[in-house]
Formats: structure tokens, sequence, C-alpha cells
């Protein structure tokens, strides 16, 4: 592919500015329950696995198969503990990668859909600007890369108009997102559908090179499919394809349920600023639905986010999929707003209320929690966001550049503090509980705690399975010569007899049963 010396500028511009995001700070926090402290675990098992065994096609969790999730980004973080070790920047290097480089190709894709530079650079910085792509994708988890290998599908599908070759990436990218995340290439795949059906563009489907790309993406996935039904029988079928996909179409799986506007809801909470174009944008879209870009545009997002809004089963990243169709909207209405200085007066009063609010956050963080760069963060946000709403009043379209530079040095500030991972606020720190149980307790071992649910990080951290129990389990557990972590309200109710206090740790005792 040759592109111009200014195009070649852009690109490795864009590259650089989310690599930065995406890899400031990364191991400066600990992994997140669920999926990180799960896939960090699953990536470890199969690291420590000796040469020559099959654990990378048959993953484990704690020493039990692991039906969950295809393997391949599993595979990429054990990589990566075998070049830098087990740490946590090495648990999120392979997924913030991969969704870091999601940007430039967004910028190529803009290119194609709107043949002009402009709405193309700024449908990229408005992704890359988007908290929740940033967010979630610089954690161990698997929708960065999905986006990643869905938006490489849409740029070679552009591609195929000028080189039929084009088609077999194609296939292989659908192929990738099934070794990723399974059944969401049903969904993903689905949308690239409708999307040639609504442009007028099913003649692809005779092209010759994407049935070739569709065998050789597909042929590893089906094979890894065959392999654990072949060993694993039925039950991989049961918990993989009915337990972990399918039923969460018609039900809540393990408890993770909302009601049909739960993702507006995560929408409105984390979308802000670049909702404030997104209506204008999806009217943009609308209006130029017979235009390639207005058509992927309404068919993603319509599709996609009426699928997850009927699903029974919520959860707040299986939102993620959609913010490229929305960066591609806001982007377009931006560009527009830059080449015609159209301007509405409501725009300059929701960024003020924004500066306002960050105003409050920074007197909020001085007095109460004094936490210096929540502080900066804060005083960012308001003088920026103020200055956009001034010049917006201004009728000024540099309102626009101002809007992108303010939002990257506040996410740029938030992924360098320890805030960006706000969950971990929501229980205790299981670095130190882990640190006591490793010191006390071999790995491997079963430990039962008093703490109400299962975490994930806790077991990856002190490399045990940390069981939630009952007080009567609890007993028995001890009686049976198990190791016990106690809350102190726990702690008070019962009489260990002969039992060994091995120390504390945030509000938590390790207790040890007789005769160890």
């Amino acid at each position: 592919m040759n592109y111009p010396n200014r195009e070649k500028k852009w690109l490795f511009s864009l590259l650089a500015a989310s690599l930065v995001l995406w890899l400031i700070f990364l191991g400066n926090s600990p992994l997140r329950d669920w999926d990180e402290g799960t896939v960090a675990q699953v990536a470890r098992e199969i690291w420590r696995a000796p040469i020559g065994s099959m654990r990378w096609l048959y993953p484990t969790l704690g020493g039990e198969p692991y039906y969950n999730k295809p393997p391949l980004i599993h595979l990429l973080i054990a990589w990566a503990y075998s070049l830098a070790g087990v740490n946590e920047w090495t648990t999120r290097l392979p997924s913030a990668v991969l969704t870091a480089l999601g940007v430039p190709l967004l910028y190529l894709i803009g290119c194609m859909l709107f043949k002009q530079r402009l709405p193309a650079l700024f449908v990229a910085l408005v992704y890359l600007t988007m908290l929740p792509v940033v967010r979630h994708g610089r954690l161990a988890m698997l929708d960065g890369a999905i986006i990643t290998f869905f938006l490489v599908s849409l740029f070679c599908l552009l591609k195929v108009r000028h080189n039929q070759c084009y088609a077999i990436s194609v296939g292989i990218c659908l192929g990738l997102i099934t070794l990723t995340k399974g059944m969401i290439v049903l969904l993903l795949g689905g949308i690239v559908f409708l999307f040639l059906l609504a442009d007028r563009q099913l003649a692809l489907l005779r092209n010759p090179y994407l049935w070739i790309g569709m065998f050789l993406g597909n042929a590893p996935a089906i094979a890894w499919y065959a392999a654990q039904w072949q060993y694993y029988g039925s039950s991989f079928l049961q918990i993989n394809f009915q337990a972990q996909t399918f039923s969460r179409l018609v039900q809540p799986v393990e408890g993770h349920s909302g009601p049909p506007w739960y993702y507006l809801i995560e929408l409105l909470k984390y979308g802000f600023p670049w909702l404030i174009f997104l209506p204008g944008g999806f009217y943009l879209a609308w209006k130029k639905c017979q235009t390639t870009w207005g058509c992927l545009v309404l068919v993603g997002t319509i599709v996609y986010f009426v699928t997850i809004s009927l699903m029974r089963t919520k959860l707040p990243w299986y939102v993620m999929p959609i913010y490229p169709f929305l960066a591609l909207a806001i982007g377009a209405k931006l560009s527009e707003i830059w080449q015609h200085r159209y301007f509405r007066v409501w725009w300059a009063v929701l960024f003020a209320v924004i500066a306002i609010a960050g105003f409050g956050g920074g007197v909020y963080f001085t007095l109460a929690k004094q936490e210096p760069v929540l502080i900066v963060i804060s005083v960012v946000l308001a003088i920026s966001m103020g200055i956009v709403a001034w010049l917006i009043q201004q009728r000024d379209r540099r309102f626009i550049p101002v809007l992108f530079s303010g939002m990257y040095l506040v996410l740029a500030l938030l992924m360098s503090s320890r805030s960006w991972i706000w969950e971990l606020n929501e229980a205790f720190a299981v670095k130190p509980v882990a640190a006591l149980i490793q010191s006390h307790v071999s790995s491997g071992t079963k430990v039962y705690t008093s703490f109400p649910y299962g975490r994930p990080s806790l077991d990856f951290y002190c490399d045990c399975k940390v069981i939630p129990a009952t007080v009567p389990v609890l007993q028995q557990m001890w009686a049976n010569k198990s190791y016990l972590l106690l809350d102190n309200t726990t702690l008070k109710k019962i009489n260990f007899i002969g039992s060994t206090v091995l120390g504390t740790s945030e509000d938590f005792t390790l207790i040890a049963p007789p005769n160890k």
C-alpha cells in the first residue's frame, strides 16, 4: 500500500499518540476482577506448562478445564510472560497494543469512506479520546482485540473494490475474532453481511478470495472447537455454547442482568463530551444513508445496539464494539462544523456545565481526597472545557482542536494515576492479602474465606484458590485441616480452639488448622 508522505506522517502520529495513551503506566495498578484476574490465571498456567504439553490447546483455570473463551489472547499474554516475566504490565500489554492499533486503522477506514483526510482525522481523534475505549482497551480483556480485528476486516472489505485479494483478509480477521471471543463473530459477521446488503455490494459474495479467506481464517477456530469437543465431550458443548454463550441471550448469567436501556445509561455515563455531537452525527448519517459511510454507521450502530440491549445478560464491556461506529458519526459531524462553521448555542452551555463540574471536582479532591493527580485532572478539564465553551460562543471553529487536546491530556493524566481502574475501590486491596497467603500457604492450596464472593485477582496474586463459604462450611473445612481467611466479624463469631493465627492484612486474618 502506497500512501503519500503526509498520510504516513498522520498514521505515524496517530499510532504514536495511541501507544502513549494505552501504554503509559500500564502496570501501575493491580489486576481487576473479573476478566483480568481470570485471563491472567489462564495465561500463567499456559506459560507454566512443560514444553511439549498441550496446555496451550486445552487451557485450564486453577487446574480445571477452562471452557469459557478460546485462548488466542491468553497465548499472547503467556508469550509476554516468557519474555518479561509475570506482572501487570505484561498481562495487559497484548490487549493494549492491539486496541491502540485501532486508532490508525480507523483513520485509514475514514479516508476510504469519506474520500477526505479531515473527517477521517476527526474520526480517529474522537476514537482516541473516548474514555471507555482507552480504559477498557488497557485492561487484560478481549474486547479491544476483537474491535481491532473487526476494523481490519472493514478496512479490507473497503479495499476489495481496488484489489480483490483483500477479501482473503476479511475471512481471516473473522476467524481471529472467533479465536478471541467465540460466537460474537456471528453478530459482527452479521453486521458485515447486512452492510454489504444495504450498500448493494453482494457481488463480493461471489469473490473466490473471500471464501478462501473464510476457510483459512475459520479452519483454526473450527479445529480448536473440535479438539475441545473430542477431548472433553459433551460437557464442553454444554458449558461453552449453552451456559457461556447462547444462555446469555435469554437469561442473566452469574446474576449480571439489567433493563433494556442498560447500555444507553452506560453511554450517557462515559460518553461525554462526544455525545454532545452524536445526535447531529446520526442525523447526518441518516441524510447520507445512500453513501457507504452513512450506511455503515446506521447498520452497525442499530444492529449492534439493539442486539446487546435485548440480551438478558448485561456487562459494561459488551458495548465496546459500538464505539467505532459512534466515532464515525461524531467525526463526520465535527468535520461539517469545521468546514461550514455551524454552531449551536446549547453546545456552549453543555461545555460550560462540564467545566463547572471539573471545577467542582477540583474543589472536592482538594478538600476531601487530597489526591494531587485528580486535582490536576479536574483543573485541566475545567480550563479546557471552559475555553471550548468560550470559543463556541465566539463561533470559532478552533474549539475542535482545543477539545481534542484537552481530552487527550485529561486521559493521559488519568491513565498516569492509580484511579483509572476505579472498581478496585469496591472491595479490599488484594495484593496485601495475597502476600499474606503466599507467605504461609503453598501454591495451589485451597483457602476458604468468609468474604461473600470469589475474587479471581486474589487467586492470581496468591497462586491459590480462595473459595467463599458460609460459617458452617468454614467450620467444617477447618476441621478438615483447611486454611481459613476470615474477616474480623466472622472471627469473633467462631471459636477455633487450637488454631494458629498466621497473620492479618486488610482486616482479614489467616488461620491455620490444628497440626499445620
